[in-house]
């Protein structure tokens, strides 16, 4: 019997660009949606243009765009002008979600925002992602404001925490607010999704990058409300070690998070004598002790490998990991075998490796690996199968620029 992806069936129109939207989208595709990017003719989305590029010969294509845009279909559509704005209405009207991350207000004052399109389509879920949020109710002073990823992280208290006292704040990872904006969008668009099948209608998402991030530093938001106390960056109060330490060739994460832990640990360093000195027994004298024993677990860790620390640690009950590189993670046997990297062979510039959607379903077949679109590659299909256009009104369209067909 033919198994399915949990969404087949399920058309997604993604009006998109950059980073959140699009991987909101790519989730979906992953999980079996025909999901139908839009693109701006010539341009298209700003990242098909942002280096680094993978290269063949004289042909090149960019990572970034690869990288979050496997799966999809490209329509080149001008939705500016009224005949590029009614092939959108038409689209949404047998779309069963849009996915919108443009600048706020824009879509409203276009007349396609989803006010407009829900009486088109009451079945439509129609999921906007923001820096700030977008549902009337809960407007605040900054709801009109655009905001870069950086942003959302500095203003959910994220950033304050990142990096060592004595050094200003520091942001994580490259995109990370957009990245996770982009996976709690995708589980709003599921949950409506889910309503849909109990009420047959559609609904609107509302998605702010602040509120996922704020959702993402609970720990801090917890810690707050019970103690009154505002976590400082680099250093913890009550907990030691947690940190990195080096190794003959590279580092070791190490987290104790209970004095049990810390037994465990100082048999291995053939240090019992810590497990009840007052000045190392509880987490929070290990914290203000942390000077004095740092060297201690230090000078362990530098007359050993990574690997060979990790094995006795591990073994001794003392959850450890590499701190890995790149390198080591393409490396790594236990990446391949969870198969946490996807093989999409693109026809222009061949075989590269890409970050799978996370979460395996045991009654669902492995995700597709069709590889990103180039810029109006369906444009044509779409109008024709999908639309019913007739083949004049799809030459008038590309001869007034409003659309734009892929020559190969």
């Amino acid at each position: 019997k033919h198994m399915n992806r949990p969404l087949d069936g399920i058309r997604v129109v993604a009006l998109e660009q950059y980073m959140s939207g699009p991987y909101c989208s790519m989730l979906l595709a992953d999980a079996g949606a025909e999901v139908i990017k839009i693109e701006r003719p010539g341009l298209g989305d700003p990242r098909r243009s942002i280096p680094p590029f993978a290269e063949k010969g004289e042909k090149k294509k960019a990572g970034g765009f690869m990288a979050y845009n496997r799966n999809k279909k490209s329509l080149a559509l001008n939705i500016g002008p009224d005949s590029g704005k009614k092939v959108f209405l038409d689209l949404v009207e047998k779309a069963d979600v849009v996915v919108e991350n443009l600048r706020p207000g824009s879509v409203d004052k276009m007349g396609m925002g989803y006010d407009t399109l829900k009486k088109i389509n009451p079945e439509l879920i129609y999921a906007a992602i923001s820096g700030f949020g977008r549902l009337d109710g809960f407007k605040g002073p900054d709801s009109h404001r655009p905001a870069f990823d950086i942003v959302a992280e500095a203003m959910s208290g994220i950033m304050n925490l990142v990096g060592y006292d004595d050094k200003p704040p520091s942001w994580t990872i490259y995109g990370m607010a957009d990245i996770y904006s982009g996976l709690c969008t995708a589980y709003g668009i599921m949950q409506a999704l889910f309503m849909r099948e109990r009420t047959g209608k559609g609904q609107f998402v509302d998605s702010s990058m602040l509120d996922n991030m704020i959702s993402l530093n609970e720990r801090m938001v917890m810690l707050y409300s019970i103690t009154g106390l505002e976590p400082k960056r680099g250093r913890l109060k009550h907990l030691f070690p947690r940190g990195a330490f080096p190794c003959k060739d590279g580092y070791i994460a190490l987290n104790i998070p209970d004095d049990l832990v810390w037994a465990r640990l100082c048999r291995v360093l053939e240090r019992e004598d810590l497990i009840q000195d007052e000045k190392s027994k509880t987490g929070t004298a290990r914290a203000s002790n942390s000077d004095k024993l740092t060297p201690i677990i230090e000078n362990w860790m530098k007359e050993r490998t990574r690997e060979k620390a990790e094995n006795i640690l591990n073994k001794n009950g003392v959850p450890v990991g590499p701190v890995y590189t790149a390198r080591d993670v393409f490396e790594s046997k236990q990446v391949q075998a969870r198969k946490s990297l996807v093989d999409i062979d693109d026809p222009k510039v061949g075989l590269h490796q890409f970050a799978r959607t996370p979460i395996h379903l045991s009654a669902a077949p492995e995700i597709p690996a069709r590889p990103a679109p180039e810029l109006g590659q369906d444009t044509e299909e779409i109008l024709s199968t999908l639309l019913g256009y007739a083949e004049e009104k799809i030459n008038e369209l590309q001869k007034n620029e409003i659309i734009q067909i892929y020559q190969g």
